[in-house]
């Protein structure tokens, strides 16, 4: 019989204010066995996304401790029997799952099929800032709304993204940009120059009448709509701004029914995205380890750059989680927020 191995873990009991003693602890956990198609990962960096912040907060009291984490980076230390595209050794990156403990603990196991090799010209902090924001914007853009995914393969298509200067935004911009599309993006005009720097070529002002906006530009409709907010405050302007037979996507949820039935007649197409649907229903979830090598080919080719905005590297415990996880919660980040380093307790 093996001897059982521990490794620490930053979790939870019960989803409580961050600035609660218990809203991350430091714990000790058995190190996971790898199943028939995972790989064993020792995690060195991991971002907090506001999904993070969500599924703490909604977590109701329970009896076992909660582990979350969806962007990590790490070496690969083991390998399941049916493993076929990695070998101990491998560096890698991913965004990991809702349905398996996350990344905020010293050992992880993961479908080797939702998992890529990190880009090799990237820091750890710089490639864990990447998998969920970029798993994101690559499906709505590729799969939702069918664009084609190659260099300047979309020429002469224009696309609006609404909070061009978030997390996904900032991502989506980039790939839109390497795809060929014209690019309208909203944002604070304290942002502007950082759209430009993602490749976008018309910042908007946020505040102002975004359709009154386009028509100053000289363009009355665009045929893609990245909604990267809440939907429901833009529906009376999306339907003056798509064009017929267009795609209008979104990935925040609501909390009220929408009515889009003014686009019926317009044969617009409305896509919502949510990057852990597939890994949750088991579906197609090896087209996530495939997207993820290409943006790790863009990293490396220098046609995407991380969205990195801020690291804490004196090592992975509940006391930098929580600090991470401050800088989330106040809504304000302008790029992703970063823990690396050994985990270590706090010690």
């Amino acid at each position: 019989m093996s001897e059982k191995k521990f490794m620490h873990a930053v979790g939870f009991f019960e989803g409580l204010p961050i600035d609660e003693a218990q809203s991350f602890i430091d714990e000790k956990e058995l190190v996971p066995n790898p199943g028939p198609r995972d790989v064993l990962v020792k995690v060195k960096a991991v971002s907090v996304n506001p999904v993070d912040t969500k599924l703490r907060q909604d977590t109701r009291k329970r009896n076992a401790l909660r582990v979350l984490g969806f962007d990590a980076v790490g070496e690969v230390v083991g390998i399941g029997k049916e493993v076929e595209k990695f070998k101990v050794g491998d560096r890698v990156f991913y965004a990991g799952t809702t349905t398996r403990a996350g990344s905020n603990q010293e050992y992880q196991a993961v479908d080797e099929r939702i998992v890529a090799l990190a880009p090799e010209n990237l820091s750890d902090e710089e490639a864990a800032a990447l998998p969920l924001t970029s798993l994101t914007a690559y499906e709505l853009l590729f799969e939702k709304f069918g664009l084609i995914p190659e260099e300047n393969a979309n020429k002469g298509k224009k696309i609006l993204v609404i909070n061009g200067a978030g997390g996904v935004g900032s991502i989506l911009n980039q790939l839109a940009h390497w795809a060929g599309l014209e690019i309208y993006a909203t944002a604070s005009p304290k942002n502007f120059e950082w759209l430009e720097k993602l490749g976008v070529d018309h910042p908007i002002d946020y505040h102002d009448d975004l359709k009154a906006s386009l028509r100053e530009l000289g363009v009355h409709e665009v045929e893609y709509i990245a909604v990267l907010f809440n939907i429901t405050r833009y529906l009376d302007q999306i339907k003056h701004m798509v064009k017929p037979f267009g795609h209008v996507g979104t990935i925040v949820g609501i909390h009220e029914p929408i009515d889009i039935s003014d686009w019926k007649n317009l044969s617009v197409s409305f896509d919502w995205e949510y990057m852990f649907a597939k890994t949750d229903h088991d579906y197609q979830i090896e087209t996530q380890g495939q997207a993820l090598e290409v943006i790790a080919n863009l990293a490396d080719e220098g046609k995407l750059v991380t969205t990195l905005s801020k690291v804490y590297s004196d090592g992975i415990n509940a006391a930098s989680l929580k600090q991470a996880t401050k800088d989330v919660e106040t809504g304000h980040m302008l790029g992703k927020v970063v823990i690396s380093g050994p985990f270590n307790g706090g010690e």
